[in-house]
């Protein structure tokens, strides 16, 4: 059973073209709306959002959604993902809802979903709000209809979460770190985490317009964190997404850390501390040698399909507590529920001052494979899997690698895009591949 509207990670496009439009998104508030009722005669919902100029269009829409099916409405205004997550189980709401599309440029938005654990919810929950989409509304009656308040202090709340999760027995007090916010929604929360923690903090991308989130700066853009880290002298740059739920590291060298080698990290430092680590879980796309490595160290480890609620299903299908991607989303279940920038962090930072080790020194065991990444826009309608010559290819560069890499095809869940990794320990063959498997691609 396919989905309609939800990918995989809830509903998103372009603002102003379906489904991204303001009658549709006040139809699916109603329709989750009436979801909720099913199983909470009044419930509650949490609305948090990113600095995306539609973002204010969004949320009256989906105000009046929920509140048209008797719903009553928290509104968070910016506030990260994860901090939606938390506040959600913290206030014991029905469900948080976060208006964002991430890490994709301004002209994009998305509405995404949490339980009230603060975890993603389930195909199946997915597939019921469709179908009640495809219904007629069933108005709430004037005295039933819900009502709406403003959290004033939301931000407040989510810094001291995340500040909990760092030791009590350690500071940042002589550290300096460079804070890229990405003009998202962590712009105030996350220098004020790291001065709170005692931390000298130079921040940039925190200056948010409405239109300037993601644009060359934060965790997609991390050239703009290694300059400022080396024109700073600062030990540390900390860069976010959009929406704060991925991240970035920078040591003082300039050299960047992707999510595979900080969720290295982050197994390493609890076997440090005498806890036991039985499995981690990756994605289809985690480096080759940090499987090789967490294998060497006794820790299991399994793949997911990409995306942070797959990694999260393997990690509650196991009892294990660490997972995360390549990109930056990174779980961490013993610190929250979600994948949160912010706290794996302050989880690396932690292992680096209790070590007295930078970040370099504290992953000598591990050396990545070069990997390439190619995303091909496909047109309207084309059929790459159709593509027998691009299929051909695909088969010969399997060969080809044997076991010395990986090759990985896979569409995007968020965009019409055809994403080719190919994985060796060759840098110019993982290249060479790519490229021939993109041309033939493109070609046809």
């Amino acid at each position: 059973m396919s989905r309609k509207y939800f990918g995989t990670d809830g509903i998103r496009g372009t603002v102003g073209q379906a489904p991204i439009t303001p009658d549709f998104v006040l139809g699916l508030a109603h329709a989750v709306g009436r979801v909720l009722k099913g199983s909470a005669s009044r419930p509650t919902v949490l609305i948090g959002k990113d600095t995306r100029l539609s973002g204010y269009m969004l949320e009256s829409a989906l105000e009046a959604g929920f509140n048209s099916a008797g719903v009553d409405v928290v509104l968070l205004g910016p506030l990260p993902t994860p901090g939606v997550a938390y506040l959600t189980r913290a206030l014991r709401a029905d469900l948080g809802v976060v208006i964002s599309a991430s890490h994709n440029p301004f002209e994009d938005n998305g509405i995404k979903f949490f339980n009230a654990q603060g975890a993603k919810l389930p195909d199946e929950w997915e597939f019921a709000v469709e179908a009640e989409l495809e219904k007629p509304p069933v108005w709430a009656a004037s005295a039933t209809i819900g009502k709406t308040r403003r959290l004033e202090d939301a931000a407040g709340r989510y810094i001291e979460f995340c500040k909990s999760t760092f030791a009590n027995d350690l500071t940042l007090k002589g550290v300096k770190i460079v804070v890229d916010g990405a003009h998202g929604a962590a712009y105030q929360i996350a220098p004020k985490v790291f001065h709170e923690l005692g931390a000298e903090v130079i921040a940039i991308g925190c200056a948010p317009d409405g239109i300037n989130i993601n644009l060359d700066v934060g965790a997609t853009h991390p050239q703009a964190l290694i300059a400022a880290v080396k024109a700073h002298g600062a030990h540390y740059g900390v860069a976010l997404d959009g929406d704060a739920d991925r991240l970035q590291l920078v040591d003082a060298s300039g050299r960047l850390f992707n999510g595979d080698e900080v969720l290295y990290l982050m197994v390493t430092e609890r076997l440090a501390r005498g806890e036991r680590v039985p499995g981690v879980v990756g994605t289809l796309m985690t480096n080759m040698a940090v499987e090789m490595a967490l294998k060497h160290l006794g820790v299991k480890f399994v793949r997911a399909k990409v995306g942070d609620r797959y990694v999260l299903e393997e990690l509650t299908r196991h009892g294990w507590l660490l997972g995360g991607e390549g990109s930056g989303h990174l779980l961490a279940l013993d610190k929250h529920t979600t994948g949160d920038g912010l706290i794996s962090a302050l989880q690396v930072l932690q292992a680096c001052i209790r070590g007295g080790k930078t970040l370099a020194e504290l992953l000598t065991d591990v050396t990545l494979y070069p990997q390439t990444l190619i995303n091909v826009r496909l047109a309207p309608g084309q059929d790459w899997k159709a593509n027998e010559a691009f299929a051909a290819l695909s088969k010969s560069v399997d060969a080809e690698l044997a076991d010395t890499g990986r090759l990985l095809i896979r569409p995007s869940g968020t965009e019409p895009l055809l994403r080719i990794m190919v994985e060796a320990r060759d840098a110019a063959q993982a290249r060479d591949c790519a490229e021939r498997l993109a041309a033939v691609l493109k070609a046809g």
